[in-house]
């Protein structure tokens, strides 16, 4: 799996002009499902995720982890990071999950950041998504399961 964090201070999904989740200061969650993409690594990445010190504390360090600051996660799959990009100029996707596997990985990493106490909104696996954010920072963090 690879997901890519941003620190935000506001972001917004949007299907068909109607706003479907948004959050305050949180993290925007771009996840990638991979072929080979299991429980565990859902696991190994709510760990990661629920854990990682990227806000600040009172004396302006990164010390912080999103339940320090009552933060939110909209949660949104890509399965774009999974792009090859190796020949020629169309990238090809066969590298990521299929829906009948993705999905399931999808709704059990959003609901075990939940089960962890965070506030969770997402998008709509595989539907046409406007993404709005204010990446705060900016802090940007790409965490891949296949690099643990």
């Amino acid at each position: 799996m690879k997901a890519v964090i941003q620190r935000v201070k506001s972001a917004s999904v949007t299907i068909d002009d109607q706003i479907v989740g948004s959050i305050q200061q949180g993290f925007m969650i771009l996840l990638g499902i991979h072929e080979e993409d299991t429980k565990e690594d859902v696991d190994y990445l709510i760990r990661k995720i629920t854990m990682m010190r990227i806000f600040e504390d009172e004396a302006g360090k990164m010390n912080l982890n999103i339940e320090a600051v009552a933060g939110s996660i909209l949660s949104i799959s890509q399965f774009t990071l999974y792009a090859d990009t190796k020949k020629g100029n169309r990238p090809s996707f066969v590298k990521a999950a299929r829906p009948e596997q993705a999905i399931p990985l999808y709704e059990a990493f959003n609901e075990g950041l939940r089960q962890s106490g965070l506030q969770v909104e997402t998008g709509k696996f595989g539907a046409d998504m406007q993404v709005a954010l204010v990446n705060d920072g900016p802090v940007t963090i790409i965490i891949d399961t296949r690099d643990k």
